[in-house]
């Protein structure tokens, strides 16, 4: 899984998803042997150094003799670290671990981009790595009944790595099985012997519709999902007394989401009593609430579970993050072989409701969200005006997309599993979630992108975007190729290839994607091998969908005719914000917001797929409005991926080792110089004055 290779000034080492870790070493020198590290690991590298350069992150040092931990920050002060034996456990895009012997000091860089770990004389050192992907090994075989599906879930839960309040942690709770529908139940013995028994049951009525909403709760309390021949859906657990009854759906979908938000951010917080604590922001919340963390992390997960649903909870909730992740899920038998997915994300699962959606409907829906933006120039009329023209010129017919109006619930963001085409969430394609594995597979070399020009009038976005994925290139190993006016047989064949990400910008109609001799139908290549893709193009969805049907993982599509100037917007800010390691729908999110009609623009296949790594492990995003000659800002990190993880955040007169759980928005004021440094440091995509900047070039902006 992990591999590493020398460089001029040290190693790096990646992984098959292309995620890198580069480490600068002075007077390295490899070595046979080293220390034991005591942590689950891929790879390990021993070797002699005099000092170390790593990318920033935060730092916990455990003593070997002592058993002390010494925790460093971003804005901390140097730790020395005393004569002793140490492991380093650092947070980067690939979970690393250093151990050696002796004394060293930890610290940051003046721009606080590196970080550095010195030692008095040349050390031997012992590097651990451990990459952050899974990816199911094993596949379990149900009947396709409810029943069925229900003995799935509760295997599902084999592969959490522990029980308790620790399973909280995302790097503690590994792949689910794949799921198989055949004719009788067939679960591997190692997968039986590894799901732990920890007392809890949840019971249903024998009804699909029960069994899938109640998969994620079940999922994550590691409970044997039973369906009964009842009426009201009940939670057991003998041992501590629980026996919490659910009312009927609709209403038991809603009390699924609040029952696992409440267990999931109370062990959150509970975790921090034991092993692997955390200086986390969120832990005074446990002071409103009469619950004893230590003893509840000691207790049984039954017993956890009674002490979860007594607490009063409701005194929190607010103050705890938005859930991350909702799909939408049709819920038939076909459906069930993604569940593993959705429940290795923790996503909720809701029943799919939509209604119809008129064209003045959409229209006002799209210049809300313009003006919720923040744009403080639009006016009505004009919207309406840009709305209403909504084509590029040269586009041709387009196929038509019956768009409708989704009921959403709890979720940043929404996924749709189901029949019809929903504005405002990814539709999902069930051959996304095992596509995504192949390119796994073919993952070595650099990453690759192609951008495709098949239409002259958009050369702008053509050259800009080609502009970002070469700059990334400095940071990343990315191999940039630009191809304009291919034929039909030339984008057969770059379609075809290995490709991690393709950008076509040109037209395409009701025949396919325009090229020099025609239009090329997706449905009639032979199979993708893109990876992600943009398909910048008038009513592209049709195309983009069959793209991830032979063999892509996601891309972006339009759902209509769109305007050149709106499209080259929406086309450059996409093309950054995932080159930067944001998944494929949380960019489009923020990139359509550049645009009126933002709502022409849509994700097919997984939406929660990420391309590259980002430079802060996650991608961080925020929106800062001026008020009173200084700058409130809403700044947040999240990841459909990550949920139970946290973020640094790094302010003027703050150490910067305080952490905050995932999806938290932070609010605070800065004045004008301290913005300006907290945005040279953000590396990260801001909403400012109605519009989506880089932090770097938003300083510049304030610098006036």
């Amino acid at each position: 899984m992990i591999e590493w290779e020398e460089t001029d000034s040290g190693f790096r080492v990646f992984d098959r998803t292309k995620t890198e870790v580069c480490i600068d070493a002075d007077g390295w020198s490899t070595a046979d042997a080293g220390h034991d590290i005591d942590r689950p690991l891929d790879a390990t590298v021993s070797g002699y150094a005099s000092e170390l350069r790593l990318p920033a992150a935060l730092v916990f040092a455990f003593s070997g003799t002592s058993n002390e931990k010494h925790t460093h920050g971003g804005d901390s002060e140097p730790l020395e670290l005393p004569d002793d034996e140490y492991l380093l456990d650092v947070n980067l895009n690939i979970k690393t671990y250093l151990k050696f012997s002796g004394p060293a000091t930890v610290r940051k860089t003046d721009d606080y981009n590196d970080l550095i770990v010195s030692f008095p004389g040349r050390t031997q050192v012992t590097f651990g790595f451990r990459s952050h992907y899974e990816e199911p090994v094993d596949t379990i075989t149900v009947p396709p009944t409810p029943e069925g599906v229900a003995t799935a879930v509760t295997y599902a839960s084999a592969s959490h790595k522990t029980v308790g309040p620790d399973r909280s942690y995302p790097n503690l709770r590994g792949h689910p099985p794949r799921l198989e529908l055949g004719g009788r139940t067939e679960i591997p013995d190692h997968v039986v012997e590894s799901r732990a028994d920890v007392g809890i049951e949840l019971a249903v009525p024998d009804d699909f519709e029960y069994v899938f909403v109640a998969a994620p709760l079940a999922y994550y309390l590691q409970a044997e999902l039973r369906v009964e021949d009842r009426q009201f859906p009940v939670l057991r657990a003998p041992e501590a007394g629980v026996e919490h009854r659910f009312t009927p759906l609709p209403g038991f979908q809603h009390e699924v989401a609040d029952t696992l938000r409440r267990v999931f951010f109370l062990d959150c917080l509970v975790r921090n009593a034991g092993e692997y604590s955390w200086d986390l922001a969120e832990l005074d919340l446990l002071d409103r609430l009469d619950l004893d963390a230590e003893e509840t992390y000691h207790s049984t997960p039954a017993k956890q579970l009674a002490t979860y649903l007594d607490a009063r909870y409701e005194r929190i909730d607010e103050d705890l993050p938005e859930w991350h992740l909702a799909m939408h899920v049709e819920p038939v038998a076909d459906s069930a072989t993604s569940l593993p997915y959705f429940l290795n994300n923790l996503s909720l699962v809701y029943l799919p409701e939509s209604t119809e959606l008129e064209k003045e409907e959409l229209l006002n829906k799209s210049i809300d969200d313009f003006y919720r933006a923040g744009d403080p120039t639009a006016h009505p009329q004009q919207a309406a005006a840009v709305a209403g023209a909504g084509y590029r010129a040269g586009a041709g017919t387009v196929r038509s997309v019956d768009r409708r109006d989704p009921v959403l619930h709890e979720g940043q963001i929404n996924g749709w599993l189901a029949d019809g085409v929903p504005i405002d969430v990814f539709k999902a394609v069930p051959e996304a979630y095992e596509n995504r594995f192949k390119y796994i597979d073919q993952g070595e070399g650099d990453i690759d992108v192609t951008v495709v020009l098949n239409d002259d009038e958009m050369v702008d976005e053509h050259d800009t975007v080609a502009d970002i994925y070469q700059e990334r290139a400095e940071d990343l190993p990315i191999d940039v190729t630009v191809h304009e006016h291919l034929s039909k047989r030339e984008l057969a064949d770059v379609l075809e290839s290995a490709h991690d990400f393709v950008h076509y910008i040109g037209h395409c109609e009701e025949d396919g994607l325009r090229c020099r001799n025609g239009h090329l139908a997706v449905e009639d290549i032979a199979e993708s091998n893109v990876q992600t893709f943009f398909l910048n193009a008038c009513g592209s969805y049709y195309e983009g969908r069959d793209l991830v049907r032979k063999g892509s993982a996601a891309g972006a599509v339009t759902f209509t005719k769109v305007l050149n100037k709106q499209a080259a917007k929406v086309g450059v800010a996409f093309a950054r914000l995932l080159i930067h390691g944001f998944s494929i729908q949380r960019a489009l999110q923020l990139a359509r917001r550049r645009i009126m009609m933002g709502k022409d623009y849509a994700v097919v296949g997984d939406g929660t797929y990420v391309l590259t790594q980002s430079d802060n492990r996650y991608p961080t995003s925020g929106t800062i409005e001026e008020a009173d000659g200084a700058f409130d800002v809403q700044f947040t990190q999240t990841t459909p991926r990550s949920i139970g993880g946290g973020y640094q955040i790094y302010l003027p007169d703050d150490d910067g080792e305080e952490m905050y759980l995932h999806g938290k928005d932070m609010n605070f004021t800065l004045n004008r110089s301290e913005l300006r440094s907290f945005l040279d440091r953000a590396k990260a995509p801001f909403v400012y004055d109605g519009d989506l900047y880089w932090s770097n070039e938003l300083s510049k902006i304030l610098e006036s």
